[in-house]
């Protein structure tokens, strides 16, 4: 008996959806559970809920969402879905869910995806038992043998391999802030 293995186009990951020419699908999904859930945030402001309870429940659904892994697949999109995801947030903050800044002040998905890239690479290098410390470069020997001036790490930086493995949640951040 022979089986057929099915070519697939897309993989979810942990609840990512990468394509096989690793774009990320992840984006039109996550955009659309978030539209489903406006709507509902809608129904409870009709219904009487407070503005505090609805932007409590806007960041613990619609942020929680957006943001999941977003380590993961966050250096792969492109600027149309990162234009798309802010569009999401600036709706949210124009119906006084997201924050009560001035619409110029509100945080960008961009600003939100660096706080959780910079939190998880603190952790990564900190702790010598986090799973992805042991993906982390060696020490730099330069920064043993010379006064140079502080880095926010100071491992070896990988060199240039290809285009896909600069999107790299390690790679982007061993680069991020070394000038």
């Amino acid at each position: 008996m022979m089986h057929v293995i099915a070519r697939v186009t897309s993989l979810k990951i942990l609840g990512a959806t990468f394509t096989d020419k690793l774009s990320v699908l992840h984006v039109d999904d996550v955009i659309s559970s978030s539209a489903r859930s406006m709507y509902a945030i809608s129904v409870l402001r009709s219904h009487g809920m407070s503005v505090s309870a609805l932007q409590q429940v806007f960041r613990e659904v619609v942020i929680s969402k957006l943001t999941y892994a977003a380590p993961a697949w966050w250096g792969f999109t492109t600027s149309t879905d990162r234009q798309r995801i802010d569009a999401v947030l600036r709706r949210a903050n124009k119906s006084g869910l997201w924050t009560s800044a001035a619409p110029s002040d509100f945080p960008t998905f961009e600003t939100l995806c660096s706080s959780a890239d910079d939190e998880l690479f603190t952790k990564t290098f900190a702790f010598s038992n986090h799973i992805l410390h042991a993906f982390l470069p060696p020490l730099s020997t330069a920064s043993q043998c010379y006064s140079l001036r502080r880095r926010t790490h100071s491992f070896q930086l990988p060199g240039h391999s290809t285009h896909l493995s600069d999107r790299n949640f390690l790679t982007r951040m061993l680069y991020k802030k070394c000038y």
